[in-house]
């Protein structure tokens, strides 16, 4: 009781983690009613507002086809959340489960998987993107497996090394003693008492994703379809407006705008939630 007493008031006295959250719900609310919320669609080409600047009847701006810019980042922040989330998400499940099973277990299996995990990090993982997003296909399922391929290693080392002091513990010698299977003081009693560095792990890896996938489709190999119920990400929006970002700089600004703030809020985000849930600064 007195634990989460605490840990209500570490949440309630960080503004700065407050209005981050808050941000990152406005923007996935956003994505998920932006057919709601504007009355323009995605696509299309309106010839009589070509290259507009924010104005009342289009805030942000019109494109190079006169689509609405407010629109277009509405309908990019499904993307480019899908894909944080998404990433981060597959990537804690292959991630955890591989490095539990390399901790747990310990000895020359133990050095077997981090070898592996090794050889990953040694890769470029701008080259591992290109190559699994042209071999995947340039869609939202392909980006998500590329990212996850790559950003699973992240968690297979914390999952790890938190997995070796844990299984020294009393209470894991107690289930042990007691006849409990391997999974079971994994999943029962290991993996609950270390959810606090994958949970910040986890929120870090959103806005990496984010940010990969935007670099990805910056420089052409994202995803790009503004006739879909999807529509594109954040990063195409900023490749379309780099073209004429002299003449109209509100075509790049405003959806490099929406991706630094994403990814600054998560950060905040996450350096708020490893502060509340470092044992140290209780």
């Amino acid at each position: 009781m007195r634990m989460a007493q605490r840990f209500s008031a570490r949440w309630q006295g960080n503004p700065l983690l407050l209005g981050s959250l808050a941000f990152i719900l406005i923007v996935t609310l956003g994505a998920l009613l932006a057919p709601l919320l504007s009355p323009y669609a995605p696509g299309g080409f309106d010839e009589k507002r070509i290259l507009e600047n924010p104005g009342w009847d289009h805030w942000l701006g019109t494109d190079e086809l006169g689509r609405d810019l407010l629109t277009r980042i509405l309908y990019g922040a499904r993307v480019s959340m899908v894909v944080g989330f998404g990433t981060a998400l597959i990537a804690l499940l292959i991630g955890t489960i591989y490095g539990s099973i390399s901790g747990y277990a310990g000895g020359a299996l133990d050095n077997l998987l981090m070898r592996i995990v090794d050889i990953f990090y040694g890769l470029p993982d701008l080259l591992i993107f290109i190559l699994l997003s042209l071999l995947l296909g340039r869609n939202i399922a392909g980006i998500l497996i590329a990212l996850a391929l790559v950003t699973w290693v992240r968690f297979a080392r914390i999952t790890r090394g938190q997995v070796l002091q844990a299984k020294e513990l009393i209470y894991v010698d107690g289930a042990k003693a007691i006849g409990a299977s391997h999974v079971r003081i994994i999943l029962r009693h290991i993996l609950p008492n270390i959810l606090a560095p994958i949970l910040v792990t986890l929120t870090f890896s959103v806005p990496a994703a984010i940010l990969a996938e935007s670099t990805l489709s910056f420089i052409g190999l994202g995803i790009n379809d503004p006739y879909s119920a999807w529509g594109t990400s954040w990063g195409t929006l900023a490749q379309d407006g780099w073209r004429a970002m002299r003449t109209y700089p509100h075509i790049i600004f405003f959806p490099a705008l929406a991706i630094f703030l994403t990814i600054l809020a998560f950060n905040f985000l996450g350096n708020g939630l490893r502060d509340i849930l470092d044992p140290k600064a209780r």
